[in-house]
C-alpha cells in the first residue's frame, strides 16, 4: 500500500510538472510574437470589483506600445513613458506629474503591461479552454513567487491560434478583483513621433509637478 502510494504523489507531481512546462512553453510563445512586432495598439475594457469598499468600476482606453515606451489610457489618465520618464496626463485636473518609472511600480499590472507582465515573477500552471465566439482560448494560471506580492491569482487568457493574450483576470489579496480584455489588438502601426514624447508647451498654464 505505500509504494501504491509513493507511486501515485510521483504520478501527480510528473503530470504537475508536465503541465508547468506546458504552459511556460505557451508564455514563451506570446511573449516571442509580442516582441517581434515593431509596436502594438489596442483597445481594451475591464472592471474593477470589491465587496467589501462597493467597488465596481467599468474602465475602457487604447493603449500604444513599442518596445519599453509606451502611450496608455487608464482611469482618466495618460500614461506616457518615453524609457526614462513616466508622464501622467490628467486632463480633468489640467495636471501632469512626471516622474522615474520604479520596480516597483513594473510590478502592477494593468494595460501599460498586460502583454509582458507574466515573463517574470509567476510560477505557471495550465488551466481551463474556453470558447469565446468562436475562438480557443487557453487560461494559464499565475500565482505569484514572492509571499508577500498584492496579488492572489492571475488568469491569463491567450488565443491559441494567434498567440494573443485575450483577457487578464488579476484576484488581489485584499479582495480586489479587476478583469482586462483586449477588444482589437492592431500590430506595426504608423505611428506619430510624438506618441511617445511630452512637449509641455501643450500644457500652457497646466500644474506640472517632478517627482524626482
Amino acid at each position: 500500500m505505500k509504494k501504491i502510494f509513493i507511486l501515485l504523489l510521483l504520478s501527480v507531481a510528473s503530470i504537475s510538472n508536465a503541465q508547468s512546462s506546458k504552459a511556460e512553453q505557451l508564455l514563451k510563445e506570446v511573449a516571442t510574437k509580442f516582441k517581434s512586432y515593431e509596436n502594438v495598439v489596442f483597445t481594451y475594457k475591464g472592471n474593477l470589483q470589491n465587496s467589501r469598499s462597493q467597488l465596481n468600476m467599468d474602465v475602457q482606453g487604447e493603449a500604444t506600445l513599442s518596445g519599453e515606451n509606451y502611450n496608455v489610457e487608464f482611469l482618466g489618465s495618460t500614461y506616457v513613458f518615453n524609457g526614462d520618464k513616466l508622464y501622467v496626463i490628467n486632463r480633468e485636473d489640467e495636471q501632469v506629474t512626471i516622474s522615474n518609472q520604479t520596480d516597483k511600480e513594473d510590478g502592477l499590472i494593468s494595460p501599460t503591461n498586460i502583454l509582458t507582465f507574466y515573463e517574470k515573477g509567476y510560477r505557471a500552471e495550465w488551466d481551463i479552454e474556453q470558447n469565446v465566439r468562436g475562438r480557443k482560448i487557453q487560461y494559464i494560471k499565475l500565482t505569484p513567487i514572492k509571499s508577500d506580492s498584492e496579488y492572489k491569482q492571475v488568469l491569463l487568457g491567450i488565443d491559441i491560434n494567434t498567440k494573443h493574450i485575450y483577457n487578464a483576470i488579476v484576484t488581489e489579496v485584499s479582495g480586489t478583483k479587476a478583469t482586462f480584455t483586449l477588444l482589437s489588438l492592431k500590430t506595426n502601426q504608423p505611428l506619430s513621433k510624438k506618441c511617445f514624447y511630452f512637449d509641455p508647451k501643450d500644457y500652457d498654464g497646466w500644474d506640472i509637478e517632478n517627482l524626482d
